[in-house]
């Protein structure tokens, strides 16, 4: 059975930091990449960022600079290190693990960024 679980999202104060978390289990890990979206609520699912199984980095616009995404093989793992917060961030945070046809998602988790 698949399993992808997020974890880390909270509400954090504009300019802070959070670092996301998508654990994996039942999927050889190093064999997909890993890609972290966002929904705001009323809005689209926006791609924050991406990671191949090669290591290669893609970024969302409206996050690059801010963000760093990366991955623990070992731990079959990837991550959502995000500086700089703004209320705009604010947003369900989902991760999902891609080979060829195949895409499994996690259930998601909230991040507020609020005073």
């Amino acid at each position: 059975q698949v399993r992808l679980v997020e974890s880390g999202g909270s509400l954090v104060q504009p300019g802070g930091s959070l670092k996301l978390s998508c654990a994996t289990s039942g999927i050889t890990f190093r064999n997909y990449a890993m890609e972290w979206y966002r929904q705001a609520q009323g809005n689209k699912l926006e791609l924050v960022a991406s990671i191949g199984s090669n290591g290669i980095e893609v970024y969302g616009e409206s996050v690059e600079g801010r963000v760093t995404i990366s991955r623990d093989n070992a731990k079959n793992t990837a991550y959502l290190q995000m500086n700089s917060l703004k209320p705009e961030d604010t947003a369900a945070y989902y991760c999902d693990a891609r080979s060829g046809t195949m895409t499994y998602w996690g259930k998601g988790t909230l991040v507020t960024v609020s005073s």
